[in-house]
């Protein structure tokens, strides 16, 4: 039985029990045969026959043992004999080790994160039976109250729905206040997700008895170990949270952070709390969506049957409450990134660097072959002379495919240990500080399965590129010639098509990472609406100190004044929350004299904020007509707001926007004083939006972020403004960052995409480089003896690199014009990765070719060096 029959037996046993039944079976019908000629009955002929074989069964094992043995012993034979030959090149080992281990270690690190976060449930009991319950229109994620508790009353499909939101507040326990995060969920949160206390107890849906009617806290593990030292005897402290009394009941477990893998809060409160003051009615208003909503599946019922279940409702509750104008349309999605909100973001990134990851491991496997096309080669008189006494063709193809999965194997431990170094440095790290944004990723059988799965792939790969060669092998005429396998043509082109595609995947890669490059140039000077260098934002909420949001508005003009002061300050202002942070909800916009005030009517929806005095200067947001706002326009006075371009354009067309009027839902009408430019709010992604600042001294809010423009540093003026503001109240925590600091989640993505893509394309850079100066040296030192002739007869320098290096040359252009074609075809994955991705941009364009002629340059230095230095003399008198 041949080898690679062993090895189909042993993946299928069937086939080879059936072998070997009909094995014992002809055993026994010859030795009752034999009975039978000695003149014995058929039944005793046959009895004898099976005393003498024995138990089959026992013998099928023995069999079975020992054609497994065989097996085993041959590719421990194989492998044997193949790492003797890769410690005779320890350098060709070495390099063709650690190529491996960077292409198969990309793969583990970029699969490793891809399974952390899209493919890994959450960590809590029966994870697979959990959905967000989202809208239909992507990006709207959220429900409200009222909604969520009508769903879960009515709905047949789920066990059980649980309603959570995320918020800040500033906790004081004993002498000390701190600004955290934390989930604000209903009762039934802990009970349906199976989450035990790791001490204490949890709330439950019993300890809810309408507003205010449990004021406890459940602290995360991670916070009571931190803020508390671990001490058991937290369960029954009274902590406050912005000023109210709540009392501690419970600790989480340590491997629960919640239902978002991206947030994790450092603590948990029942959702009927908090409402009074905060100033919200979010409990009661069936218009305000600002909670996330999570079910869990009864057994037997599909996704899609709990959406149609849950639409008929929405269907019913748009029926029973018109006034609301209320129309859902509900749909599930995996829980874990918040909806489609970093679902969809983090799944086209994610999924995209994968696929580049690959291609880095294709231009190694490539990169290896042409190199062991090149080994085989070789090693043809040394094949052939095998060949010659008796050695099959087959057993030489084994041979050299257990030397490559060797190679692969080794480099495929040497890529895993990397990647779980770098996994474990990733979950260390917080890109966000101030943010509870933590990325916990870690490796399971899934990535080691992986890991283990391309590095046999890779082997078998590389293993059998040289399959042609060894098969068309002539021992004979290679013996007698001594040369290699096949002609010089034949030789060459298998290895030339390997280089060509090399370099191909390469300039894709090194097009992919100045595709990010050029984004990322695009990203940081795109057009905000403000100019964020040399502003210090002073973030806090009113709420944690007591005050409401009416009794907000005479302690933020006392800040603004004390601030005003400082000689290091040249303007000063507030905002409720910042463009491209945590400001800017959304607002119904309508027509003067409109009296339906329903969103159907509305004329568009508008970002919205609430600003002081001095703000527009603060921020460097160009006034481009009319006013700013003045401390005449609070709430005795008319109602006035400042709108950007997009909003003027809408509403009033090409006239002048200036002194018109527009009302919103509150029914007041509201005048335009002033037009600023337009801006980003949510993303830089986003189209152009309109978008209305109000005055803070007729819409106080409770949200304050000081917006400080100053001449010195933040460490320098930092100190000052703590000082200042401790003295007008020092119970109210603030956090002091630079505004350029507080953009770093908006620019996060083109940060990270340009980090990998340059990381990938360095990669892509040294496979090309090896992989041309591989083939350019080879192609010398074959043609050593010619050059050398070439050179007596008086051939130019530029003549003998031609001949040299010409056709490693020619490939270098062809792949990357190969390469740049498909970088330009590949744009639209590249802009699931890079803002306003485009390889057509004249820049990326230049930067690519100068890249690739620069890497074939360096390639080719030494090769073009060694063939220049030929001494015609000195090879004519070896010869």
């Amino acid at each position: 039985m041949s080898f690679i029959h062993r090895i189909v037996n042993s993946f299928s046993r069937s086939k080879l029990e059936r072998e070997i039944e009909a094995e014992i079976q002809s055993h026994l019908e010859m030795r009752i045969a034999d009975n039978l000629a000695q003149g014995m009955s058929r039944e005793k002929a046959r009895r004898d026959a099976l005393i003498r074989f024995g138990n089959p069964t026992v013998m099928k094992e023995r069999v079975t043992a020992v054609d497994a043995e065989m097996v085993l012993d041959s590719l421990h034979r194989h492998f044997h004999y193949s790492a003797r030959q890769l410690r005779k090149s320890p350098a060709f080992s070495i390099a063709a080790v650690l190529r491996l281990a960077l292409g198969i270690g990309a793969n583990v690190v970029a699969f490793g994160v891809l399974n952390s976060l899209m493919l890994r449930p959450l960590d809590v009991p029966q994870p697979e039976h959990l959905y967000n319950v989202v809208q239909q229109r992507h990006g709207s994620e959220n429900q409200s109250y009222p909604d969520y508790v009508d769903l879960q009353k009515r709905n047949t499909t789920f066990t059980d729905l649980l309603a959570y939101r995320m918020q800040q507040a500033g906790l004081r326990i004993e002498n000390a206040a701190y600004k955290c995060w934390y989930y604000k969920v209903s009762g039934n949160y802990f009970d349906m997700l199976g989450v035990r206390p790791a001490l204490g107890r949890v709330f439950h849906p019993d300890d809810e008895h309408g507003a205010n009617s449990a004021p406890y806290v459940v602290l995360s593990n991670a916070f009571w170990r931190s803020h508390f030292n671990a001490d058991a005897g937290v369960v029954g402290k009274i902590v406050k949270l912005n000023t109210h009394p709540f009392t501690v009941i419970g600790v989480a477990p340590s491997g629960f952070h919640g239902t978002d893998l991206f947030i994790w809060p450092d603590f948990w409160i029942p959702m009927v709390n908090g409402q009074d003051y905060e100033g919200t009615n979010f409990l009661t208003s069936r218009g305000m969506h600002n909670i996330w909503v999570l079910g869990r599946l009864k057994p037997g019922i599909s996704p899609q049957q709990a959406t149609d279940n849950l639409n008929a409702i929405a269907h019913d509750l748009a029926r029973e409450y018109p006034a609301s104008d209320d129309r859902l349309s509900l749909r599930l999605v995996q829980p874990g990134l918040m909806g489609d909100m970093f679902g969809d973001p983090t799944r086209a990134f994610l999924s995209s660097l994968m696929l580049l990851a690959i291609l880095v491991l294709l231009a190694a496997c490539t990169n290896l072959g042409s190199l062991f096309a090149a080994r085989a080669a070789d090693r043809s008189r040394e094949l052939a002379i095998r060949l010659a006494i008796g050695s099959t063709r087959g057993h030489i193809v084994r041979q050299l495919l257990s030397e490559a999965v060797l190679i692969s194997l080794m480099g495929g431990c040497v890529g895993t240990v990397f990647s779980l170094v770098l996994l474990r440095v990733l979950s260390r790290w917080q890109p966000f500080p101030g943010l509870p944004v933590h990325v916990s990723l870690s490796a399971d059988v899934r990535v080691f399965s992986l890991a283990l799965l391309l590095s046999v792939v890779s082997g078998a790969l590389i293993g059998l590129l040289p399959l042609k060669q060894i098969w068309s092998t002539n021992a004979g005429q290679t013996m007698r010639s001594e040369t290699d396998i096949g002609t010089p043509l034949r030789r060459f082109a298998f290895r030339d098509l390997l280089l060509g595609v090399q370099i191909a995947l390469c300039t894709v890669l090194v097009t992919a990472s100045f595709v990010a490059l050029r984004g990322m140039q695009r990203s940081l000077h795109a057009p905000i609406g403000f100019q964020p260098r040399g502003v210090i934002l002073a973030e806090t909420n009113m709420h944690m100190s007591g005050h409401s949001d009416g009794a907000s508005l005479p302690i933020q003009r006392e800040m603004l004044q004390q601030i005003a002061h400082l000689p290091e300050v040249t303007a000063v202002g507030t905002i409720d929350g910042t463009p491209l942070g945590t400001g800017g909800s959304t607002v119904f916009v309508y027509r003067e004299g409109t009296a339906d005030f329903r969103p159907s009517t509305s004329a568009f929806g508008a970002k919205y904020f609430s600003i002081s005095p001095g703000y527009l200067q603060a921020a460097g947001t160009r006034l481009l007509s009319g006013r700013d706002f003045n401390w005449h326009d609070d709430a005795h006075g008319q109602k006035v707001a400042i709108v950007n371009q997009t909003f003027a354009h809408l509403l009033f067309g090409t006239g002048s926007a200036l002194g018109q009027h527009f009302t919103m839902a509150d029914k007041n009408a509201y005048e335009v004083v002033g037009i600023v430019e337009n801006g980003k709010y949510d993303s830089l992604t986003e189209r152009a939006w309109p978008a209305m600042f109000l005055s803070s001294a007729q819409n106080p809010d409770s949200d304050t972020t000081l917006v400080i423009r100053a001449s010195l540093p933040v460490e320098q003026v930092v100190p000052l403004l703590n000082r200042v503001l401790s003295d007008i109240d020092p119970n109210l925590p603030f956090t002091f960052h630079s505004w350029e600091d507080a953009l770093a989640a908006i620019f996060f993505p083109a940060r990270i995409a340009t980090m990998c893509l340059g990381v990938m394309g360095l990669l892509a850079a040294m496979l090309a480089i090896t992989g041309i100066f591989g083939t350019a040296a080879y192609s010398v030192s074959k043609r050593i003896r010619e050059l050398g002739i070439r050179s007596a007869l008086g051939a130019r320098p530029l003549q003998i690199m031609r001949s040299a290096l010409g056709r490693p040359l020619v490939l270098l252009a062809s792949g990357s014009a190969a390469g740049l074609v498909l970088g330009i075809i590949a744009s639209r994955l590249l802009a699931q990765i890079v803002y306003q991705a485009t390889p057509r941009d004249p820049l990326v364009l230049g930067g690519v070719i100068s890249t690739m002629v620069l890497l074939g340059l360096v390639a080719t230095w030494i090769p073009a060096r060694n063939a220049l230095a030929v001494d015609p003399a000195g090879l004519l008198r070896e010869q």
